[in-house]
């Protein structure tokens, strides 16, 4: 994923939590927060220590960026999205990820309707 694509900085990762609305399933939680006049969506990345190791967060920190990739041409586009990992998506493969992260942004009407 490119460079402009991500959310890295603290305050605007703080701002997406203040001001973004939040919705999750089992799996994850997805915050977003719209961004008027932004060409397109950015993506932040957030996995706990408490998920495993590095290698095991790095891993999943990959499949998750690689699920909203494939995702992408469907979102929204002018919106900063949040994505946090729960314990349970320790053991899902790629596929189960895939799933949940498009239930979760589903939940969050963030997918586009069929005209726009």
């Amino acid at each position: 994923m490119k460079k402009e694509y991500r959310v890295k900085k603290n305050d605007e990762i703080s701002l997406i939590f203040k001001d973004g609305k939040s919705v999750a399933n089992r799996q994850f939680v997805l915050y977003m927060l719209e961004k008027k006049g932004q060409d397109h969506f950015r993506l932040g990345v957030s996995v706990s220590k408490k998920l495993g190791n590095a290698v095991t967060r790095n891993r999943i920190k990959r499949l998750m960026r690689e699920s909203v990739f494939q995702l992408s041409e469907d979102l929204k586009q002018s919106y900063d999205y949040l994505l946090i990992a729960r314990i349970p998506c320790v053991e899902m493969d790629f596929h189960e990820m895939k799933k949940s992260i498009s239930h979760v942004f589903y939940r969050g009407y963030a997918f586009k309707k069929k005209g726009e």
